[in-house]
C-alpha cells in the first residue's frame, strides 16, 4: 500500500500543474499580506466604544422585527460580543499580528478546495482517458487497494496544501506584522455567553473545521471520477457545488427545516462553536452523523463501481 501511495504521489508531482497550484497559493498569501499591510491595518479608532454602543443600539432596534431564529441568534451574538469588548476594553481592531493574519488567511482555503478537487477528479478518470488503467488492474494488487491508494494520496495532497498555507501565512505575517501582544484572545459566543479563548488554539481549530468542506467535496469529486470516468464532469459538478452549494442551502434553510439534511448545511462545524447553527435544532452530533452518511455513500459508490466494473468497457 505504501508503495502505491508513493507512486501516486510521484504522478501528481510529475505534472507542471501541481507546481502552478502551489505557486498560486503562495502568491495569494503574499498578495493578501501586502494588501492587508497597505490598506487593511488601520487599528482601533479613538471612539471605538461609542461606535460599538451605537452598533448595538441599531441591532437591538432591528432585532424587534426579526422572525428568523438564525438571524435573531446572529444579532444576539454580535450584541453580546460588542458588550463584552466595551466592558473589558477589548477593541475589535486591536493590534494586528501574525496570528491575526493567519486567521485572515483562512479565506484562502476555498482556493485549496479548487486545487484538490481538480486532482481528485482526475486521479481515477485520467487513468481511463489515457488507457493506463489496464496496466494497473493486471498487476497482482486488488482494485480496492489501487483505489484506496489514490484516495489516500488525494487526502495527503490536501493536507500538504493546508500545511503550505498555514506555514506561508505564518512566515508572511511574521515578516509583515510581527508577533504582536502575547495576550491576544478570541471571543466566542457559547450557550448565550461570551468566553475568552486562546487565539492560537482557535486558529488551529478553525483551520481544521474549515477543512471539512474541502475533504467532503474532494471525496465527492473522487467518487464522480471513479463512477463516471470523466474528470471534466467531476470537476464541473464539484466546483459548482463548492461555489453555490452553501448559498443555495442557506436560502432553503430560511424556508424549510429539511435543509438541515443537505450536505452543505453540515460542512461548517464552526457554527456550533459560535452558537449559530444554520437551522434551529441542529447539533454538532447531528452534523457529524450527516457527514458520516454522505461520506459512506460516496465511498460505497466509488469503491463499489470501480471494483466491479468491466475495465474493457
Amino acid at each position: 500500500m505504501f508503495n502505491l501511495v508513493v507512486n501516486e504521489w510521484i504522478k501528481i508531482f510529475n505534472r507542471k500543474g501541481t507546481y502552478v497550484m502551489i505557486g498560486l497559493l503562495l502568491l495569494s498569501v503574499i498578495g493578501l499580506g501586502i494588501m492587508t499591510k497597505t490598506i487593511g491595518e488601520s487599528g482601533a479608532s479613538a471612539d471605538w466604544k461609542k461606535e460599538l454602543a451605537q452598533e448595538n443600539a441599531d441591532m437591538k432596534q432591528q432585532l424587534e422585527g426579526v422572525n428568523n431564529p438564525v438571524l435573531e441568534q446572529n444579532y444576539k451574538k454580535s450584541i453580546a460580543i460588542n458588550d463584552y469588548r466595551i466592558k473589558h476594553d477589548l477593541p475589535e481592531d486591536g493590534e494586528y499580528s501574525v496570528l491575526s493574519f493567519i486567521n485572515d488567511a483562512i479565506d484562502v482555503i476555498p482556493m485549496i478546495g479548487l486545487f484538490v478537487i481538480t486532482v481528485a477528479a482526475g486521479i481515477v478518470a485520467n487513468e481511463f482517458s489515457w488507457g493506463t488503467v489496464k496496466l494497473l488492474v493486471i498487476r497482482p494488487i486488488s482494485r480496492f487497494k489501487i483505489l484506496l491508494s489514490k484516495y489516500l494520496t488525494v487526502l495527503l495532497f490536501a493536507l500538504a496544501l493546508l500545511f503550505i498555507l498555514f506555514a506561508s501565512a505564518g512566515l508572511t505575517g511574521l515578516l509583515l506584522f510581527g508577533t504582536g501582544e502575547s495576550s491576544q484572545v478570541h471571543l466566542a459566543y457559547v450557550n448565550g455567553s461570551v468566553e475568552e479563548q486562546s487565539l492560537l488554539l482557535h486558529l488551529a481549530g478553525s483551520y481544521l473545521l474549515n477543512s471539512i468542506s474541502l475533504f467532503m467535496m474532494s471525496t465527492m469529486a473522487f467518487m464522480i471520477s471513479a463512477v463516471f470516468r470523466n474528470s471534466s464532469l467531476a470537476v464541473g459538478i464539484s466546483i459548482f457545488l463548492l461555489v453555490m452549494g452553501g448559498t443555495a442551502t442557506g436560502l432553503l434553510s430560511m424556508k424549510f427545516d429539511w435543509a438541515k439534511y443537505i450536505l452543505f448545511a453540515n460542512t461548517d462545524l464552526t457554527q456550533y462553536f459560535d452558537g449559530t447553527p444554520l437551522v434551529s435544532g441542529m447539533t454538532l452530533g447531528f452534523s457529524i452523523m450527516v457527514l458520516a452518511v454522505y461520506f459512506i455513500v460516496f465511498q460505497v459508490l466509488a469503491f463499489g463501481v470501480f471494483t466491479k466494473r468491466d475495465i474493457a468497457s
